[in-house]
């Protein structure tokens, strides 16, 4: 079965003001959207609701994180429990910022995956390695090492909620992008771990998106790799160019 195209906005702590949050909305509202194209979009959590209440239907939201106890005296946390009952269907996890600044290590991630699926949430889960690990080849093995405490946790059945965001951390925010080659070999490669770790069906269902400085200029191209499912889009996800990174598959089919 062919692997529905996936594309998520990750609008990390942006827009700052209500007047940018309603021209993202109305952008997106108005927009011709290919209806093949799975659409996620995640703001700062001050924005959640709102926002899932201002979006056309079929525009889904997330969250951008969660903890994984379901409720206590946990200060600036949000539960997953509080996520499925504001009706949001999507939580982002493991993305480099939050192992980075905020320590989260992949036992963590792990931890807050298997909460979040068992309160009722799909989740995002993303792995990426550093500048330093890519030269020194090593890009699989670290992959690998953030994907295992996962695997380890999950049933077979709970990957059907999972879509893994593969974000190079030196590819984020910087401008630089992996080559076409460079995400098809690291999506392929996490396919084959999952064949072997999990089952050659699960690895052959989840989608496998490549987030790291996506634009609508190369969207094209890595949109043509066929272990590529889709992007998890950073900075220009709050621009009008996120329309045409939707639109990527429809555009290749039209070229």
């Amino acid at each position: 079965m062919a692997r529905k195209f996936f594309v998520g906005g990750n609008f990390k702590m942006n827009p700052t003001s209500q007047d940018q949050k309603r021209t993202i909305v109305k952008v997106l509202n108005e927009a011709d959207i290919d209806p093949n194209v799975e659409v996620v979009i995640a703001p700062p959590s001050i924005y959640l609701l709102p926002l899932k209440d201002m979006i056309r239907k079929d525009i889904q939201v997330a969250a951008q994180n969660c903890y994984f106890k379901p409720s206590g005296a946990y200060t600036g946390e949000t539960s997953p429990a509080q996520l499925v009952d504001a009706g949001i269907p999507y939580v982002i996890l493991g993305h480099s910022e939050r192992r980075t600044l905020f320590h989260e290590t992949s036992g963590i991630v792990a931890e807050k995956t298997r909460a979040a699926i068992e309160a009722g949430l799909r989740v995002i889960l993303c792995v990426g390695e550093t500048l330093d690990e890519r030269e020194a080849g090593r890009t699989k093995e670290v992959v690998e090492k953030q994907l295992k405490p996962v695997v380890d946790t999950l049933t077979k059945d709970d990957w059907a909620k999972v879509v893994i965001a593969y974000e190079p951390v030196w590819a984020i925010g910087t401008g630089k992008v992996a080559s076409a080659a460079q995400a098809q070999e690291a999506h392929a490669d996490i396919r084959a771990f999952l064949a072997k770790a999990v089952s050659p069906q699960v690895a052959e269902s989840v989608r496998i998106i490549y987030g790291g400085s996506v634009t609508a200029a190369n969207s094209k191209e890595l949109g043509t790799q066929k272990d590529v499912d889709g992007f998890l889009v950073g900075g220009a996800s709050l621009k009008p160019e996120f329309v045409d990174i939707i639109n990527t598959k429809r555009a290749l089919g039209s070229s």
